[in-house]
């Protein structure tokens, strides 16, 4: 049971696109992107609020996201929003199994 987590990273000035080409261009992207049980890492960007970006985050179960939230990256990448002056909101969705 996959679960999809959107992340959305709001800031001034362009922080938030600046952030995403960081987290790109500094490797951290791929990084996540070869962990053990992602399946999905990418960045949108809302046509209607320039000052945000949208991260979705797919994983294989919550044991593949807890291992995610405990490895080295996850400090990086909070040095990253603190260097950006990011605000958070995250949604989590689970996927919906229907058994006949």
């Amino acid at each position: 049971m996959s679960l999809t987590i959107n992340i959305y990273y709001t800031g001034q000035n362009g922080n938030a696109k600046k952030f995403a080409e960081e987290m790109i261009s500094s490797g951290i992207v791929n990084k996540v992107r070869l962990e053990e049980g992602n399946e999905r890492y990418e960045y949108f960007f809302p046509m209607e609020d320039k000052e945000t970006v949208m991260l979705i985050d797919r994983w294989k179960n919550q044991e593949a996201l807890d291992l995610h939230h405990k490895s080295e990256m996850m400090k990086e990448i909070a040095e990253l929003r603190n260097k950006y002056e990011l605000k958070m909101k995250v949604e989590k969705f689970t996927e919906w199994e229907e058994k006949q």
